[in-house]
């Protein structure tokens, strides 16, 4: 529930991926928040997300861990406990899935699985940015780019 609501700046991609590298981040963040050169201070943002990860490198001591994001699990802004304990995040704590993208893909998911990432783009309203942003993260699995069926499909 924290996560979910007190939340400023939360990270998929920068929190999710285990306890050293997020401290390897925070070690960046710490050492330009530091820094005299005003090239080098932190955005707002990134001092925002500084709070959320000493909430998440607390949660790693503590023997919590995060489930990767499942497409059909996941809720569009609340954080959820999977069956085997760990937490798995919004798909608004995604870089560059907007709230509005987040509902659109979570009431989507309803209507049963993505045949291709054009039925997903088609479906959700995605931008591109965001289907790539999602295949590269392997939220979208293994699902084929478009659903036109090419003769070496069936030649195999």
């Amino acid at each position: 529930a924290f996560f979910s609501i007190r939340a400023k700046a939360f990270d998929y991609e920068m929190m999710c991926r285990g306890r050293l590298p997020l401290e390897e981040k925070m070690k960046e963040y710490d050492k330009r928040s530091k820094s005299k050169d005003f090239k080098d201070k932190l955005s707002p943002k990134e001092e925002a997300a500084q709070g959320d990860m000493k909430i998440v490198q607390e949660m790693y001591a503590r023997g919590f861990e995060f489930a990767p994001i499942d497409l059909n699990k996941v809720d569009a802004k609340r954080f959820t406990i999977t069956e085997d304990g760990r937490l798995m995040p919004a798909l608004i704590a995604i870089g560059g899935v907007a709230d509005a993208a987040a509902e659109s893909i979570a009431d989507a998911v309803k209507d049963g699985p993505f045949s291709s990432c054009k039925n997903f783009k088609d479906r959700t309203h995605a931008t591109q940015t965001t289907v790539d942003k999602l295949r590269e993260l392997g939220i979208l699995g293994d699902i084929p780019l478009d659903d036109q069926m090419s003769l070496l499909d069936y030649m195999g």
